[in-house]
């Protein structure tokens, strides 16, 4: 089998497979039985000045019989004493050593509160340090979590003060609610982060009850903006991890985090860049041994390809990912159907009439008289619609095209008209 221990900036674990900071991890008891299912590490619920949560805290999004497809929470740091939590983290690292153990942090923004609270949780144990820039909702309000994790300059100075004192590697954990993810993580890397983890959950309203009218979910007849997360949002995750991980001005390792639900989300992050994984909602969903399947995958998944260790997919797929204008404007693909499995639907065909390029066409088969599609593939832009529509897996495939022409991108293109200027040829108009 594979080997599947990770290094992330220096903190080992026995899997990639982490619990991210959030109910799961509020306490001892819950993170010795999550190391006890097969987690690799956890992070512990976030620990500050202990406040007092509300309730109701929670609301899911359910879309296509699907349940929680995205979910949102109101919820906050710890309200339960730090000594306590500081007992039970200790008392956890002792009974099982060979797990990841990351203390997630958040206080004001002064120097000696962070000197302080790094000192105590380093003094039981932990492996390293996750820092809580994120947190969109309450503590952003009281100039904490996403309040810092928007601005660089906060997050540079709140870095250089952990890492003053710490003795462990520290992880900078960013927010999504901000125009450019890079801007932050280059923060976090100027300031001496050993990592960052990404992305916290996003700002969100799940939703408006229609009958009272009452936000969801809402306390005493009010609402707030919560943190939403769950499946919807790896797209999102996604794309930010592949972001920082090819940014030459971060150049650290990563946590990633946003809706990991099978070992299939796991590597597409690992191959976009990540060392490990975080994951919450899926387990709130299922329990903690979701993590089983997710170790069995990810090993049959490298032991079918032939690869020794999971480290040596992480960033692989990086390089794939650019900018629009760096795409071959001459490589073509058009849709086929596949007539013995289509079931006739016109799906595909309504898509493309209504809302693409209108290129499929119905027409009645001389040899059978019965109706079926036809992509006219000189006028199919190659666009995906009708593959995606299809309820028939495979039923429409798409096919690439030879032009016959030299790959050309938009960049090279422009460059391309500028030297025609300067040597006065006309350019298109």
């Amino acid at each position: 089998m594979a080997d599947l221990r990770i290094n992330l900036a220096g903190i080992e674990s026995p899997n990639p497979f982490w619990l991210a900071s959030a109910p799961p991890t509020n306490s001892g008891y819950q993170v010795q039985r999550a190391f006890e299912a097969g987690w690799g590490g956890a992070v512990w619920k976030t620990l500050g000045e202990p406040i007092i949560n509300v309730t109701s805290r929670f609301a899911a999004l359910h879309y296509g019989g699907q349940r929680v497809m995205g979910f949102n929470n109101i919820e906050l740091i710890t309200d339960r004493p730090l000594e306590e939590n500081l007992r039970e983290m200790e008392e956890t690292k002792r009974l099982y050593p060979k797990h990841t153990l990351i203390a997630s942090l958040m206080v004001e923004h002064k120097r000696e509160a962070w000197h302080e609270i790094v000192k105590q949780v380093e003094a039981v144990g932990v492996d390293g340090l996750e820092l809580n820039f994120g947190c969109p909702h309450g503590m952003a309000e009281r100039g904490m979590g996403s309040a810092v994790g928007q601005h660089p300059d906060l997050i540079r100075q709140q870095v250089e003060w952990v890492k003053e004192v710490a003795e462990t590697p520290v992880i900078v954990k960013l927010t999504p609610n901000i125009t450019d993810i890079r801007y932050t993580a280059r923060a976090a890397s100027e300031g001496g982060a050993d990592a960052i983890s990404m992305i916290n959950t996003i700002n969100s309203l799940m939703g408006v009850d229609l009958d009272s009218w009452l936000p969801i979910p809402h306390v005493d007849g009010k609402g707030a903006h919560g943190g939403y997360c769950g499946p919807a949002v790896k797209p999102i995750a996604l794309n930010m991890v592949a972001e920082c991980a090819r940014d030459p001005h971060v150049g650290i390792p990563i946590s990633g985090i946003g809706g990991i639900s099978t070992w299939q989300d796991a590597v597409e992050f690992l191959l976009m860049g990540a060392s490990g994984v975080q994951v919450c909602t899926a387990a709130m969903h299922h329990g903690f041994r979701i993590v089983e399947d997710m170790i069995d995958g990810l090993n049959n998944y490298l032991d079918q390809r032939g690869i020794a260790s999971v480290m040596d997919i992480v960033g692989k797929a990086v390089h794939t990912y650019s900018d629009w204008g760096n795409l071959n404007l001459n490589y073509k693909i058009v849709a086929r159907i596949h007539e013995e499995t289509c079931i006739n639907c016109n799906k595909c065909h309504i898509a493309c009439e209504d809302t693409s390029h209108q290129c499929i066409d119905i027409v009645r088969d001389e040899r059978t008289g019965k109706e079926k599609l036809v992509v006219r593939e000189e006028d199919c832009v190659g666009c995906n619609l009708c593959s995606i529509v299809c309820p028939v897996e495979g039923t429409i495939e798409m096919v690439e095209i030879p032009t016959g022409e030299p790959p050309l991108t938009w960049n090279q293109r422009q460059a391309a008209l500028a030297a025609g200027k300067s040597c006065g040829i006309e350019s298109e108009s």
